[in-house]
């Protein structure tokens, strides 16, 4: 019975990461569309460059896939969910820096500072995921 009880939770803490992971996929795929796409006009709105929006969409296309395979596993590998973590930290911090490599608008300001809290706040969960499954495969 406890390996049942066991099994189900670490069913749950995959399920509730892998989920994270998709929405992470998802939202990457959705603003590199989104960034590529409409970087002529966002550019003027938010006061940064039309190709530094297109390149960052650019990147987010492959980024997304590859949380997506994350995503798909049954158990997505501790690797995998660190090195997106990881990146995503990098974006957060590397959004911030923009605030002073550029001079954004106010509504940029606010794009910013927007996209990177949703990043950071994917990041924390996708660490709290990766450390439940790994805590509840340390109690088995």
């Amino acid at each position: 019975m406890q390996n049942i009880t066991m099994h189900a939770h670490t069913n749950t803490h995959a399920t509730f990461l892998r989920r994270v992971l998709a929405l992470d996929a998802a939202s990457c795929l959705v603003m590199g569309v989104a960034m590529i796409g409409g970087a002529g006009l966002a550019a003027d709105l938010l006061g940064l460059p039309a190709l530094l929006l297109q390149a960052a969409g650019a990147s987010l296309i492959p980024f997304a896939v590859a949380i997506a395979w994350l995503a798909l596993r049954s158990v997505p590998p501790r690797a995998g969910v660190i090195a997106i973590i990881v990146c995503n930290a990098v974006w957060v911090a590397d959004s911030l820096l923009m605030l002073e490599w550029f001079a954004p608008t106010t509504l940029g300001v606010a794009f910013i500072l927007m996209q990177a809290a949703a990043v950071a706040v994917l990041a924390v969960l996708e660490w709290i995921g990766l450390r439940a499954l790994e805590r509840q495969r340390r109690s088995a």
